[in-house]
């Protein structure tokens, strides 16, 4: 009896954190708080908003892992003062975009990029600037599609190395378990991380609480795992020789005080392709589209 008892409570307390994700409040219910436009893509709903002119040379925004589009509200406008006609989008799972189940690698979201930009007519070779998961993405699309891609920017790229906290490590390598400790703890250490940057320089107001609020949204933290599992698990080095061999021009910036993704990622991108542009903020941290959008801009 006191077996059974015992394994009962511990099958409550497991489910304890799957029940909480379940009961969290979908993303769609802020869609009326978006404060762009809605796209019913064939794969789900999509946030975008355009900046610039209408006839400018288009630049599409790619963020990272877990801040969304927001993320580049201190570059577009600055990108759009200089003539350019910036595209930015959330990704599935984050912002104001659908939660869309499956398994978050490269092809998940290619898919939702490609159907977007056949969405907004963009058929001819646009710039990609892709933000740490963002780079990922793009280097992958570019990788992929050459031809479309008039220029490839990354900021703090993912694909190369990045380090991982213990957490991070149990979570991306540990099925079901994995699954456990994100929704128990994910959200929470995020907000702990976040909390520490309140204040922080930042050209976007208020981005470490709107941040945090991602974190209470059903399937950001599941979304966020599956991307740990899969796309950011992915080495990239045949994507950057892809590159470097079709021509595709290729600008990095990286944060000197970055602690998440290693200047050694830099090196390993000198080598696989000499011809990139490469320069670094000494004092930028992993934040570099919001603390330092002046220094992404000038790669354009």
């Amino acid at each position: 009896m006191a077996l059974t008892a015992g394994l009962l409570l511990l099958a409550a307390v497991a489910a304890v954190p799957f029940a909480a994700e379940a009961l969290r409040p979908p993303s769609y219910r802020r869609r009326a708080e978006a404060p762009g436009r809605l796209a019913n893509l064939p794969s789900g709903w999509t946030h975008f908003r355009w900046w610039g002119p209408s006839d400018g040379r288009v630049a599409v925004l790619i963020h990272g892992l877990t801040t969304p589009s927001f993320v580049w509200e201190g570059l577009a406008p600055l990108l759009a003062a200089r003539g350019w006609r910036c595209l930015a989008y959330d990704l599935y799972g984050r912002g104001h975009s659908q939660a869309v189940p499956g398994r978050q690698d490269a092809d998940f979201f290619l898919g939702q990029l490609d159907e977007l930009l056949e969405h907004e007519a963009l058929g001819g070779p646009v710039t990609l600037v892709g933000y740490s998961m963002g780079g990922a993405i793009a280097a992958a699309f570019a990788a992929r599609n050459p031809g479309r891609v008039a220029r490839l920017v990354l900021v703090a790229p993912a694909g190369l190395g990045h380090r991982l906290s213990l957490l991070e490590r149990l979570v991306e390598r540990t099925p079901v378990f994995g699954d456990w400790l994100m929704l128990s703890f994910g959200g929470m250490n995020l907000r702990r991380a976040l909390g520490r940057l309140m204040g922080a320089r930042s050209t976007v107001p208020d981005i470490a609480a709107r941040q945090i609020a991602e974190t209470k949204a059903r399937g950001f933290l599941p979304a966020v795992l599956s991307s740990q599992r899969n796309i950011l698990a992915a080495d990239q080095s045949a994507q950057h020789r892809a590159l470097a061999a079709a021509g595709v021009p290729v600008a990095a910036v990286w944060g000197g005080a970055d602690a998440v993704i290693p200047l050694s990622a830099r090196d390993r991108l000198a080598v696989l392709n000499p011809a990139a542009q490469q320069t670094v903020v000494a004092d930028a941290t992993h934040g570099l589209p919001h603390t330092h959008p002046e220094a992404v801009a000038a790669l354009l």
